[in-house]
């Protein structure tokens, strides 16, 4: 049997496959990063499944359980796209929790906390756009596709993933964001734009989010752009109650993916189990 080994041929040749594939941007730069990282451990030494497993356990004592397994996904796939499909691992088994740590759950009371500390800087960008992610459940990368079309209609078209989905903007958000459009200029394309014109990036989003949390009195811990997608999502199960829908909103392939979403905090679990009234 002819010993495997890496090499940046194959590097490359898997990154080309992934995007023919159509992968997303931000999928292609992860699985080439954790390939990388194989290729940086493995060096020039013959591959097999006693080092692929060894490597298992070196990213079980370094990495949480989750970001282990993502890194194994993707060497999964490359060792599937080399036709080495007997080096492939299993992933560790997590134990779903029933709830999440209050320190990393983003109340409404904390939201609201954020959106008065912004306008108190003076910040409307940063106001409407954290409104536009909590009141639609769009993640970040999505935003974009808010435009001055999009508000006219009432709704936003997604293309996210290698999926198309409908975003429904309700009438108070459109009529701030049409107000605010016509104070910036904005006749067409994406709102929430830099000086430059091009649509504001994540990484500035994150920071501009990080600074309003002194004055929001709100820890570090659950100021993030994605925090707001999963209180939508809390929010409208809560009323709700569809997982189904919920999942279809939010563009996910998996409800096992929108169950996260919704996990409520130590504190809430509690709650509800007081509530069945059980210890007699």
């Amino acid at each position: 049997m002819k010993a495997k080994t890496l090499n940046e041929n194959k590097i490359t040749a898997f990154k080309q496959y992934l995007q023919s594939e159509e992968r997303s941007k931000a999928t292609l730069e992860k699985y080439m990063h954790d390939v990388h990282a194989f290729a940086l451990y493995v060096g020039e030494d013959k591959i097999d499944k006693d080092l692929v497993l060894k490597y298992k356990n070196e990213l079980k004592k370094n990495y949480a359980v989750t970001s282990a397994n993502s890194m194994l996904a993707a060497l999964n796939a490359f060792f599937r796209f080399c036709g080495w499909h007997e080096l492939c691992v299993r992933q560790f088994r997590i134990q779903r929790e029933a709830y999440c740590a209050e320190q990393k759950e983003l109340t409404k009371r904390e939201y609201a906390r954020l959106l008065t500390a912004a306008n108190a800087k003076g910040k409307e960008r940063l106001n409407l756009i954290i409104q536009t992610i909590c009141g639609t459940g769009i993640r970040v990368s999505e935003l974009k596709y808010i435009t001055v079309e999009a508000i006219g209609c009432g709704e936003a078209t997604v293309d996210c993933k290698g999926k198309v989905r409908r975003i429904l903007l309700v009438p108070e958000l459109c009529r701030r964001l049409r107000r605010y459009v016509k104070e910036r200029g904005i006749t067409q394309g994406s709102v929430f734009v830099s000086r430059s014109g091009k649509p504001i990036n994540r990484s500035q989003i994150w920071r501009e989010m990080k600074e309003l949390c002194e004055d929001a009195g709100v820890p570090p811990s659950k100021v993030f752009p994605h925090n707001l997608r999963h209180l939508f999502a809390r929010t409208f199960y809560g009323i709700e109650k569809d997982i189904a829908k919920l999942a279809d909103i939010l563009g996910h392939t998996s409800i096992n993916t929108t169950r996260i979403y919704i996990t409520t905090t130590s504190a809430e679990h509690k709650r509800q189990m007081a509530h069945m009234h059980l210890i007699l």
